[in-house]
């Protein structure tokens, strides 16, 4: 069966209207190296999981971005630091994402929104909201910002990843009163849970200050009974070695420590029913102590 060539084409139309058969037609534009190169790394990512290369085009991509025009240049751009940061992080190197986007947009401000979001959610993640507490607050309060129709979403999302979980309650209340972004329902809402959040912090503060107050009395008690033990040893140790000396020479010794305190005579005849008296008595002292301690008396 012939084919019917009676009916004639219709014309081709291209970015000049209709294209006659004596035209020649206009081939599209070849993508720049920039997306060409992105293109590449998403497939080195996602096809072959080669992490490291993946992000060495995109570092190669990132410089040649002059060559587009503005609108472009800020999608390509965006597209080769998501892929890029997604490579950072397979790596085990979602520590470096940080300085390694603000090294191709300077200031936090210029961040686009999906960037910013990407770098909470892994830092959050990752337990380290605080790596991007400033960045993010930098870029909420840029007013250009403000009117950006993902402000709200990244708002919420700084609340509920990085100033709750850090505990920056009079941050997060700032940040809520005022903004314009969010409703006053939405507003109440985050109002109460700050206000939750911070009676939460309230008891922790009181219930370690407690167990602080519990702990320094306990380690004054331990000492205060390590000290008594210590004295007590000593004085043991003191009695025992005094007690261990013959008799004589510790009648000798109280002799000699009255004649210094109460200037007591030896030598007079009206001293020998006392020394008599003190040496019974001294005798009866020295057999009590010693029966204490179980120690051998010495006559």
């Amino acid at each position: 069966m012939k084919s019917d060539f009676s009916t004639p084409a219709a014309p081709l139309r291209g970015l000049g209207g209709p294209l006659r058969s004596s035209e020649p037609v206009r081939a599209a534009p070849a993508p720049s190296a920039a997306v060409v190169l992105l293109e590449e790394a998403a497939d080195l990512l996602v096809v072959h999981l080669d992490f490291g290369a993946a992000l060495q085009t995109c570092e190669r991509a990132l410089p040649s971005l002059a060559n587009l025009d503005a609108g472009t240049s800020l999608e390509v751009k965006c597209s080769l630091c998501i892929v890029g940061i997604q490579a950072l992080a397979e790596m085990n190197r979602w520590r470096e994402v940080l300085s390694w986007v603000l090294q191709y947009y300077q200031v936090p401000e210029k961040l686009p929104p999906k960037v910013l979001e990407l770098c909470v959610l892994l830092y959050s993640k990752m337990q380290e909201p605080g790596a991007v507490l400033e960045v993010v607050s930098a870029w909420l309060q840029d007013p250009d910002n403000q009117d950006l129709p993902e402000y709200r979403a990244l708002a919420e999302l700084h609340l509920q990843r990085v100033l709750l979980p850090l505990g920056c309650l009079s941050e997060a209340e700032e940040l809520v009163v005022g903004s314009a972004g969010f409703s006053e329902e939405q507003r109440l809402d985050v109002l109460q849970a700050i206000s939750k959040a911070r009676q939460q912090q309230k008891h922790q503060c009181l219930g370690s200050e407690k167990a602080q107050k519990l702990n320094q009395e306990g380690s004054f008690s331990h000492k205060f009974l390590s000290l008594l033990m210590l004295l007590r040893r000593l004085w043991d140790s003191t009695v025992s070695h005094f007690f261990s000396l013959p008799f004589k020479k510790s009648l000798l010794a109280a002799l000699i420590l009255c004649l210094l305190v109460v200037r007591f005579d030896p030598a007079s005849p009206s001293s020998l029913p006392f020394l008599c008296k003190l040496s019974q008595l001294f005798h009866r002292i020295q057999e009590a102590i010693f029966s204490l301690y179980r120690l051998p008396i010495h006559d």
